[in-house]
């Protein structure tokens, strides 16, 4: 028993580590009132340049910063449409994702099919070796990296000064903007934050999922981080688990293409298709709840427009 749950174990945290470290970025980007529906792209492009990175010098650290610079350039794109220009921010994600995978598609193309090697484990061989301590011990950096940043975002929500500017920007700007905070510029590093991390999740795929390049292999992972922050209500600590129900879905469906036993009686395109739409189950049900929208910052997606 414990020598097929230890593999599954694995691959779920594989599986759950790109989505919760992308959807860790974009609840601080709509905490603080921007809306940013272009995950989905600057993973796309945070991917590319994470594979580049690896592919020409071998530094899966490197490449991680890669990624995140990436993510956080095509991030400002967005801010300076959004925040300096006012655009709709519904629509400018939307862009946002068109124009990465686009990108990313272009910039890959050389790259089709050519191989890298996967990120090692951080921590030496010998403790992975017995199975239980595998689970704690055999994951590569990204892994323990999303860890301590759900840590580190819950502490900084909650009980820093700088989270509480963030908070009130993203629960009533104008109110924070009469006592003297600018409303823009947290916003501005609330967006770029957002995209570092989502850059940082596309990279993950190159480096621990599949170290090949090919043209979109985010497969809408983007999508299912920005719904991920409403499943989680805006907290943390509820991402963490939402995140790891959604890869515990996406594991079941490479088990069941691998000829998974009782789990292989459902179609694989099935499978394929459930994280998809458990997304959109659990966001009819958050709908549905009264008390649905009482996290929500009050000014997600609004504009600012200061007074004259």
């Amino acid at each position: 028993m414990m020598e097929m749950l230890i593999p599954i174990i694995v691959t779920l945290v594989g599986a759950a580590t790109p989505i919760l470290i992308a959807a860790l970025g974009e609840l601080v980007a709509e905490k603080s009132g921007v809306l940013n529906l272009g995950v989905e792209g600057m993973m796309l492009v945070g991917a590319i340049a994470g594979f580049v990175a690896q592919f020409y010098t071998g530094n899966p650290y490197l490449a991680l910063l890669c990624g995140a610079f990436a993510g956080a350039a095509v991030s400002l794109i967005f801010a300076f449409l959004t925040l300096s220009l006012s655009a709709n921010q519904t629509a400018t994600g939307l862009a946002l994702t068109i124009f990465g995978t686009g990108l990313s598609a272009l910039a890959g193309a050389p790259y089709s099919a050519k191989p890298i090697a996967l990120m090692a484990p951080l921590f030496p061989d010998m403790l992975a070796r017995d199975p239980f301590w595998r689970v704690l011990f055999g994951y590569s950096f990204p892994v323990y990296f999303s860890f301590i940043m759900v840590a580190a975002i819950w502490w900084f929500l909650k009980r820093t000064r700088t989270g509480l500017i963030l908070r009130a920007v993203g629960e009533n700007d104008h109110s924070a903007h009469s006592i003297g905070y600018s409303v823009v510029g947290v916003r501005y590093a609330a967006v770029v934050f957002g995209g570092a991390m989502a850059g940082i999740a596309g990279a993950c795929f190159p480096l621990l999922l599949t170290p090949q390049w090919a043209e979109s292999m985010t497969a809408g992972r983007g999508w299912i981080a920005v719904a991920l922050v409403v499943f989680a209500s805006w907290r943390p600590l509820r991402l963490l688990a939402g995140a790891y129900l959604f890869g515990l879905v996406m594991t079941m469906e490479l088990y069941a293409k691998a000829g998974g036993g009782v789990l292989a009686i459902i179609p694989s395109e099935l499978w394929a298709a459930l994280p998809y739409l458990a997304t959109i189950v659990v966001l009819v049900l958050i709908s549905l709840r009264r008390d649905a929208s009482t996290n929500a910052p009050a000014c997600l997606g609004k504009p600012f427009m200061p007074a004259n």
